[in-house]
This record gives C-alpha cells, structure tokens and sequence, in this order.
C-alpha cells in the first residue's frame, strides 16, 4: 500500500468483531461516528474515502454511504479540494446547545421529581457509587460513560418520550462536551458532587430546587468549555 494511502483508525478495528448480519455500510458508520465523538478523529482532522477504504479492506461504497450520512447529521463537511474534514465546534455552537440543555434537561429533572415511583432512584445511586469508585482510583476515562448513563436514568424517570428524544438529539455534541468538562479530576469531583444534590432533591420531590440545580450544573459546564475553547485558540 503505498505510504499516502495508510491511515490509522483504532477506532476500526472492532469492525472484524461486529455481527455478520448487520451491514458493513452501519458497521463503517458507527465506527467513524464513534471515533468523532469520542476524539478519536480530531475537530478539522480530514477524513479521505479511499483511505478509509484501504485501511479496512473494503470498497469505497459503503465508506462512502456512511461518509454522507456523516455529512448530513454535521460532523463531516465536505473539502472542496477533495475528502471530508470533522467538524470542530464554534464558540456560537457550544453556548446554543448548553442553552437548550439547560432548558430541556432542568425540566426533565422537574418531572423527575415529580414522577418518579419508590425504588427507581436505586439504579441513580449505583451510578454515583460507580463514579467515585472510578474516581478514587483515579480512572477518569470511564466517567463520561457513567455521567452519560446517570442522566439517561434520570431523564428516563421524566416519563416524557417527546422530552427525552428531544435530548437525545443532542446526544452527540454533549457527549463531546463531557469528554473536556470530565478530563479534569477537579471538574470531574464537582459534577458528581452536583449529582447527588439534585438526587437529593428528586427524593425530596424538590421540583424548583431540582430545576435550578440542573440549569446551574449545566451552565456551570458551559464555561468550562468555553474556558478550554479559548485557551485553545489563543
């Protein structure tokens, strides 16, 4: 393979392990997905269909399926030299999306306090166990994960379809957030500490207190992305 066309994408590798049923355009797709989100490509990091192509062994067709479908959710944007390049988040994109976070999710919690049934917040504490397990052993790289999936549980205890799909849309880009608020064990104490008090509050059917505590965690997360983006562009 000559050396222009060779590209590393650990991300691919767990292609050969996917099921055999499903199909290998989904299979490409959710690995470039994955390693978007995930950092594993880099904001403005270019990504060339016949590279890919021969990094995997595979034709074009389907990298070039799960490429435009990329493109048209906005995490690929097309070169007009040739190939597709990741899309790096603007200052403008950051504070729409943590504006409607702070909205949509401060009322899913509101619900939550409202809804939610004995025994359901069992599966929320597990969680912050979990969490400051990882984080007395100073594994942050498993906290994303864990804060995606208490906040999954809490938007579950909404009771709201409409809402959490809402959410869910933004599933993406808030993840990404997490990846830089989470990188730090400082932040990353701060988050859990916030955790538990608004699942203090959904126990105590607190629904202003809950309210206000979400759109604070979340604003609170706002600047430290924006924070991040602009040391990165000094």
């Amino acid at each position: 393979m000559p050396e222009a066309d060779k590209i590393d994408f650990p991300a691919f590798e767990r292609l050969k392990s996917l099921p055999a049923k499903r199909s290998l355009g989904r299979s490409v797709y959710e690995n470039l997905r994955s390693a978007i989100v995930k950092g594993d490509l880099a904001p403005d990091g270019r990504v060339v269909e016949n590279r890919v192509a021969n990094a995997l062994g595979i034709s074009r067709t389907p990298v070039r399926e799960a490429i435009h479908k990329l493109e048209r959710e906005g995490l690929l944007r097309q070169d007009p030299k040739g190939g597709f390049f990741v899309v790096g988040l603007t200052r403008a994109d950051i504070e729409e999306t943590f504006g409607i976070r702070s909205v949509l999710e401060s009322y899913a919690a509101r619900l939550a306090a409202m809804r939610h049934l004995e025994g359901e917040l069992q599966p929320l504490e597990e969680k912050l166990r979990r969490y400051q397990q990882c984080l007395d052993r100073g594994d942050l790289e498993l906290l994303p994960q864990i804060n995606t999936e208490f906040h999954d549980l809490l938007y579950g205890l909404s009771r709201s379809p409409r809402l959490i799909k809402m959410i869910n849309d933004l599933r993406d880009q808030i993840y990404r957030f997490r990846l830089v608020i989470l990188k730090k064990r400082g932040t990353a104490e701060l988050s859990n500490n916030d955790h538990r008090l608004m699942l203090r509050a959904i126990r105590d059917r607190d629904t202003d207190g809950v309210e206000r505590l979400v759109r604070e965690h979340i604003l609170r997360g706002q600047d430290i992305v924006l924070r991040e983006f602009d040391m990165e562009g000094d």
